[in-house]
């Protein structure tokens, strides 16, 4: 009975033993996952799938190994950073004197260039970036009128190994009175950081600066600070820059390869984890990623046992084949985060699908980039094949396209980089008026939307069919008329009675640019819309200078001498309103390549094809007054008013570059005939032979300019229905139109 009864307190005690291990080390256990949490630890979520495309990869344990020494720590690469860059903390408002660049409104936003010192050099890409500057609208070499500061010293590259690499910078900047400490300072770099670890240290402190730099990472990316950049080569054109490669609703979306990549494979160091494990999704059929070790100069020496058969299947592909013919670019980090492969990838519209953890995207404050590339995870990596041919027909036309207006609104020239970094900062600090991420992130791109006319959508002319609006139904006429007012009979007098009767006319207003002074009204004809004389100042230009009478959205251009019916005006101005970003009007000219002069050529013959619309008879939106006068540079404005010509031409180049449309042509009576000149007036432009060859040389200045010729052919022309058809003349809204 004793016996029993303490095997039973024995088996009593072990179940208690057990039942405190089992509970009381489960409370323990969560008690110290409490503690930790509250301590500030991180509990990582399941991926989420549908924000981001997580790419698992696999490897062999010795892919995933790196050189002794190389790896740092999280902890080690901030306490480098913020040994590097005391400032990292830096914001706006903490970091920038917003006083220096509001004494005169927007209108002092303006860069200067510190000059260069005595025996500088100076790489290609950085005089690319300093003539951008300098050659914008807000560069200013009075450095008491600047808002911004940019160095004069070449910072791009600061690898110690490289023959660009510019001692002594930091010795150098605090010697300027100027510096402040860097504060509105704009530093550009694109290479940072040396073999082994490529950190983002670039040899110098540059304080409260803004830092313009490529392959960013996110850890050290000042949000609402500094700018992201992408890795752009000395070739990278300084303007216009190449069209990308995607033919407009190209059917089918899918090319011949699903996924290419062919590029270096890194044996040791940073960035060859990466591109060491490729050669798993490699395929040879719809997949083509391909590597090769022959490259450096010590490159057999660290060979490994992959290298020959990799270097031989390189060869077998050419590297622009697959680009014209990929439907999605890998984009893996090289030894530093940016890679070429991102602009070259845009502009083929091969859609980046990118290995580069932790890379901050060029202007990531304002570009929407899941709308056009695929974001990766280095470690993961086998299901790229599987994500990407997962992505539908629809979703591969949209990333696509998405490619081509990125790349042609800010990226295909440096010009555009460098003025894409500036209008960045300017809307910080001026961020009452700036531009939203739909101005940003839709066609004409950010650039060519001028925050200064308005910040609101609907009053510009590209977004109206987007927000499914229609332009108003009136116009503004706006004559420039530059002969005195000698006689009742003169073709202006008839120009006013046929504009102000069309029901559309809101208001006339006559530019007033003859040397003599403009009449009194007495002398003008009596009219039912009211009528506005303005002293145009005797500059051919003022006709495009944003009025403030023109209050319409439609704007009437006209020359004194225009020979219309009203007729006429009503069906352009209709035809305008369904196509209100063009330019619509009815005397045609064109733009062609003169292979002998290796030049541009302009011609007045009457043909089918045309790419000008000349402005002396032409509706288009009253936003390209301003983008006019404000958007292009004062040199061309110059030229235009020197000569008293090509005004016309130079507006067509500006609407066609925002647009990559050509103007379009209605119908019109050939009754357009060079009048005789009254009597005691100047004789009109075109009869001075000198006329005809400044405008060959004007389009010429005009393409140079813009770094790539805008204008576009067209043989498309609209007419009124029943246009010359043969029926009743009774059943024919504009009759008079077919009247010679």
């Amino acid at each position: 009975m004793q016996a029993r009864k303490k095997y039973v307190l024995l088996g009593l005690c072990a179940c208690c033993w057990l039942v405190l291990f089992y509970w009381g080390g489960g409370v323990q256990l969560r008690l110290l996952r409490l503690l930790t949490r509250q301590r500030g630890e991180v509990v990582r979520p399941w991926p989420n799938w549908t924000d981001r495309a997580f790419l698992p990869r696999y490897a062999h344990l010795d892919e995933l190994q790196t050189d002794p020494g190389t790896a740092e720590s999280p902890r080690q690469r901030r306490q480098a950073w913020s040994a590097i860059y005391k400032d990292s903390r830096c914001r706006m408002e903490t970091c920038f004197d917003f006083s220096r660049c509001r004494r005169r409104g927007r209108e002092g936003f303006r860069v200067y260039i510190y000059p260069s010192e005595k025996n500088d050099h100076v790489s290609e890409s950085y005089r690319k970036i300093l003539t951008s500057i300098a050659e914008s609208r807000y560069y200013t070499s009075d450095p008491r009128e600047a808002c911004l500061f940019v160095l004069g010293i070449d910072t791009l590259d600061r690898d110690q190994l490289s023959g660009q690499f510019v001692p002594n910078v930091d010795e150098r900047i605090r010697g300027y009175p100027l510096w402040n400490d860097g504060r509105n300072h704009l530093i550009f770099n694109l290479y940072s950081g040396t073999w082994p670890n490529y950190t983002e240290d670039l040899g110098f402190n540059i304080g409260q600066a803004i830092l313009a730099k490529a392959s960013l990472n996110t850890e050290h990316f000042r949000p609402g600070f500094d700018v992201s950049i992408p890795l752009f080569s000395k070739d990278h054109p300084q303007k216009g820059g190449e069209r990308g490669w995607l033919v407009r609703n190209t059917i089918p979306p899918r090319r011949k390869y699903l996924l290419m990549f062919k590029g270096k494979r890194y044996l040791t160091g940073i960035g060859s984890d990466t591109r060491n494990a490729l050669h798993h999704i490699h395929n040879g059929k719809d997949i083509v990623s391909l590597t090769t070790c022959r490259h450096g100069k010590d490159w057999e020496k660290h060979k490994d046992a992959r290298c020959d058969h990799d270097n031989l299947e390189y060869e077998r592909f050419d590297y622009q084949e697959l680009l014209h013919n990929s439907t999605f670019c890998l984009v893996p980090r090289g030894r530093r985060l940016g890679s070429f492969r991102f602009l070259e990838s845009l502009q083929a519209a091969c859609i980046p699908v990118l290995l580069s953890n932790g890379w901050e995207l060029p202007f990531s404050d304002v570009i929407q980039w899941n709308q056009a590339v695929i974001e990766g995870d280095e470690r993961l990596l086998l299901q790229v094949p599987s994500t990407v041919r997962a992505v539908g027909n629809e979703r591969v036309l949209a990333l696509r396209q998405r490619t081509q207006m990125l790349w042609e609104a800010y990226f295909s020239s440096v010009d555009k980089i460098v003025l894409t970094t500036l209008e960045i900062i300017k809307d910080r600090v001026f961020s009452h008026i700036s531009r939203n991420k739909y101005m940003w992130n839709s066609l004409p791109g950010g650039l060519l939307v001028l925050p200064e006319y308005s910040t609101h959508l609907a009053h510009f002319p590209f977004y109206y069919l987007g927000l499914g609006i229609s332009p108003g139904q009136e116009f503004t006429a706006v004559i420039h008329a530059v002969s005195p007012l000698v006689s009742q009979s003169q073709p202006i007098m008839k120009l006013l009675q046929v504009v102000s009767k069309s029901k559309y006319c809101s208001q006339i207003i006559i530019l007033w640019n003859s040397e003599k002074p403009p009449p009194n009204r007495s002398k003008w004809p009596p009219m039912p819309v009211p009528l506005t004389v303005t002293d145009g100042r005797r500059k051919t230009t003022s006709r495009f200078l944003p009025h403030v009478a023109i209050e319409t959205e439609a704007v009437l251009s006209l020359d004194e001498d225009t020979v219309l019916l009203t007729s006429e005006v009503n069906f352009a101005f209709l035809v305008w309103r369904s196509f209100p970003e063009r330019i619509v009007g009815y005397p045609p000219r064109s733009h062609f390549w003169d292979p002998l002069k290796r030049a541009w050529g302009y011609t007045s013959k009457w043909t089918n094809d045309y790419s000008i619309i000349l402005t002396g008879a032409a509706f288009y939106h009253r936003y390209y007054h301003y983008l006019f006068s404000h958007y292009l540079p004062q040199s061309l404005r110059t030229l235009v008013d020197r000569t008293s010509n090509c005004e016309d031409i130079l507006m067509n180049f500006l609407v066609s570059a925002v647009t990559h449309l050509p103007p379009i042509k209605v119908a019109q009576r050939k009754q357009y005939k060079e009048l005789p000149s009254p009597q005691g007036t100047k004789s009109v432009p075109w009869a001075n032979p000198e006329h005809f060859n400044q405008r060959q040389e004007c389009v010429n200045t005009f393409a140079n300019w813009f770094g790539y010729m805008p204008l576009v052919h067209s043989q498309f022309r609209l007419d009124p229905v029943l246009f010359k058809d043969q029926v009743s003349v009774l059943r024919k809204k504009y009759k008079d139109l077919e009247r010679a």
